[in-house]
């Protein structure tokens, strides 16, 4: 069998089941629930104001928007951080070590991203539509735009979040920054208000992240149409979110594979030993 299809194989494995551990150990299952229902604490206690300019629910638009928000946030700050911590931990010396183990190591990430992402995403959704009014989602094509944003998403994030985490030397330094970033982009990407109500430049600045047009594309999906109307252009631009998302995809996809095999080449047991030295002198 070509060695490339066994490495694929085994990283699919490898990532249903981290994916089933990260569902069955307490601290992970507790993390992703503890940080959905602070989203949700948030949106319940915002259902009764109105977005500015309607009558439509906060609350019920934070929800949707928030989907979006859960797919940057895992797809960026979740699959970086792993890659900080599995470098300085010499999982990933181990993995460039084995023939096309490095193709297997990313695929069981992305599975086990894509899954946590998936059950967010639908919790989230459940617990939306038993609190709150307001979701369109009876019509199949609600759910087909639900899809491709999310396919797009995924792809647009995960090459991301690995070239920003091969950059951190330690997951030290690394959390600061992604709390700092994730927060950041989330202000000013109309997650938890329309973007129209920010200064223009903020507006451009939010525009030009994957962050923003996930949120879009949610809405887009999620929310009645008569809504489009407090989005830039009066308009669910399901053709920019489309065009923004696949170029993302596609610069990511270009640089990813440059920048790891860069960073798996420079691995060595010495750096690994070194960083440990390192961490236990700072504990």
């Amino acid at each position: 069998m070509n060695p490339a299809l066994v490495a694929a194989r085994a990283g699919l494995s490898r990532g249903r089941i981290e994916f089933r551990q990260t569902l069955t150990t307490p601290s992970d299952l507790i993390g992703i629930l503890i940080m959905t229902g602070g989203f949700l604490a948030a949106m319940i206690w915002t259902r009764h104001t109105h977005v500015p300019g309607t009558h439509f629910s906060l609350g019920t638009t934070m929800l949707v928007s928030v989907l979006g928000l859960n797919v940057g946030a895992y797809g960026v700050v979740t699959m970086g951080d792993l890659l900080v911590v599995e470098r300085e931990d010499g999982t990933l010396l181990r993995a460039k070590a084995i023939p096309n183990g490095m193709l297997g190591y990313l695929l069981g990430k992305v599975v086990n991203i894509s899954g946590q992402i998936a059950f967010a995403v639908a919790i989230t959704l459940l617990a939306g539509a038993l609190e709150f009014t307001g979701l369109a989602i009876g019509s199949p094509g609600r759910w087909l735009t639900l899809a491709w944003v999310l396919v797009l998403g995924l792809l647009a994030t995960l090459p991301l979040g690995a070239v920003l985490g091969s950059l951190f030397p330690s997951q030290r330094s690394a959390g600061p920054v992604w709390i700092l970033l994730l927060g950041g982009l989330a202000a000013i990407s109309g997650i938890f208000y329309p973007i129209t109500h920010l200064p223009t430049v903020l507006q451009w600045t939010g525009q030009s992240f994957p962050m923003y047009w996930l949120g879009l594309g949610m809405r887009s999906a999620l929310l009645p149409n008569a809504m489009a109307t407090v989005e830039v252009g009066h308009s669910w631009r399901h053709l920019a979110t489309f065009g923004v998302l696949s170029a993302w995809a596609v610069a990511g996809l270009v640089l990813a594979p440059v920048v790891l095999r860069r960073m798996a080449r420079r691995e060595s047991g010495s750096n690994v030993a070194a960083r440990r030295e390192k961490a236990m002198r700072c504990t």
